[in-house]
This record gives structure tokens, sequence and C-alpha cells, in this order.
């Protein structure tokens, strides 16, 4: 077990035969591989980083000089889920509606962008851990500062530029899939606060107090299709917004690993 933080739980000698307390970065994990020589590699315990980190190793060819095994999540699922591009055209395949949005690589095209969608809209960056580097921004200026920000974080160099859905309810579906494809939903999970407060921020509630059965019931559905086209196996954390007002549910992102809801 790898971990920067000395102070979590996981770092608990009970809980790995071997417990690294060092930077999470490509080098020094390569170097623990070269000592322990681990059949496989579990990164959806690791969060975000944990994820990051493996599609570093991939590419860089670290796991297959090796021989190391991705386990828990398959490398394209995650590229699937974390482009932002990727992720647009598979759940355009599959009929569920997102946000209105387009991916820029360039302040000006997010500027152009922004101005069609009508403020205030979200930036999200690619391949970054808790919205960083993104935000709601409601002027020129705003968008400016964040993109710029957003670029620098992401790791493709790429933001989707979003419709706010602000303000609409905040739901989220746990699912685990397992390589027969038969999938459970562990649990239904209602932000008390709405959109545009972020998940970390926000209180919870699961299961599901306020939402009607049939909403969870398109919600579960979703997930499912969702989980077996991206082809994540393990854990998924899967984010929806609904509007009560005029019944659209729309999908924010899946997080193909667990996630601080999965600790309900």
């Amino acid at each position: 077990l790898v971990n920067s933080n000395p102070a979590t739980i996981m770092t608990d000698p009970a809980m790995a035969d071997a417990t690294y307390i060092e930077p999470l970065n490509a080098e020094r994990i390569e170097q623990i591989i070269i000592k322990e020589r681990p059949d496989a590699l579990l990164p959806n315990l690791g969060g975000q980083t944990g994820l990051n980190l493996a599609m570093e190793l991939s590419k860089k060819g670290i796991l297959e000089k090796y021989g190391v095994k991705v386990i828990g999540v398959n490398l394209d699922a995650i590229e699937r889920g974390e482009d932002r591009q990727i992720f647009k055209d598979t759940m355009t395949k599959l009929g569920i509606e997102m946000p209105r949005s387009e991916i820029t690589y360039t302040l000006a095209h997010a500027e152009e962008i922004a101005s069609q969608l009508g403020y205030p809209v979200v930036v999200r960056p690619a391949y970054t851990m808790g919205g960083t580097g993104g935000g709601l921004v409601y002027n020129v200026e705003e968008l400016r500062t964040i993109v710029n920000r957003g670029l620098e974080a992401s790791l493709t160099h790429q933001c989707l530029i979003e419709e706010s859905v602000a303000g609409w309810e905040e739901l989220e579906v746990e699912v685990v899939r397992d390589a027969k494809n038969q999938m459970i939903a562990v649990c239904f999970i209602e932000n008390i606060d709405p959109m545009g407060v972020h998940t970390g921020d926000s209180f919870c509630s699961a299961p599901m107090l306020t939402i009607d059965k049939s909403v969870q019931d398109r919600l579960q559905e979703y997930a499912f299709r969702i989980v077996e086209s991206i082809g994540v196996i393990g854990g998924t954390n899967v984010q929806f917004a609904y509007d009560p007002k005029s019944g659209r549910i729309v999908i924010i992102e899946i997080n193909p690993r667990t996630s601080r809801s999965s600790a309900l």
C-alpha cells in the first residue's frame, strides 16, 4: 500500500503486508514496483490520484515492463469516464441527456462557447480531483481566470464549458459491477444541498428521503446502462442533476472508483 498521507487509517500497519508513506508520483511507484514486484495494481481504492497514476504508469510502459496487471477497473474505462469528449460521445450513443456543453483547449474558444450557452456556465477540467481548477462562472472576467487555471490543472489541457444546472437536485447512485456484467445499486444518495454546492461540502442522505420511487428507478436504469457501456469492473459513483419542475434528468459525471459517497 502506497499513500503520501501518514495520518490516514489506510496506513495502519494492519491494512497491508507492506506500507510505503511516499510521494505519489510515477518515479517513486516504479521504484516500489521494482522492489516488491507485485502481480497487480488496484488503483480505484486510491481515488482520483490512484486512477491518474495508473494511467501515467501505463502510458509510460512501466506496468508492461514489470508485468503488472491493473485490477478493479479497466484502464480503458478510466479514459472513457474521465475524458470529457469520449464520455460525451458515449452518453450521446446511449441517448442519456447531459447539460449542453462543448470541449475547449484554449481560452479564446472557451469565451465563444460561454457566450453561446449564456452565463452562468460551469468550467470542468478533465482528469482533476474534487473539481480542482474548475468552477461556476458568472461573467467573462471570471471565465478567463478559471479556464486558465483549469487548463493548467488538467492532465490533457482540456476543459468542458457546460450550461449551469445550479439549484437542481443533486442525486447519486453507487453501482458495483463484476466481470460477468452483474450489477447492483449499493445505495441511492440524495444531496441535501442543491447543484452548485460541491458534493464534498454537502450534507447527503442514503437512502433518498424526498425523491419519488419512479425517479429512483430511472436513475438506476441510466446508471446501469452507463456503467455497462463504460465497462467498469468494481465500484462506480454516478452523479445526476434532476430538475423537479421539468422532470429533466441529466448525467453530470461518473467516478470509476470508490468516492466519499461510497463510505455510506
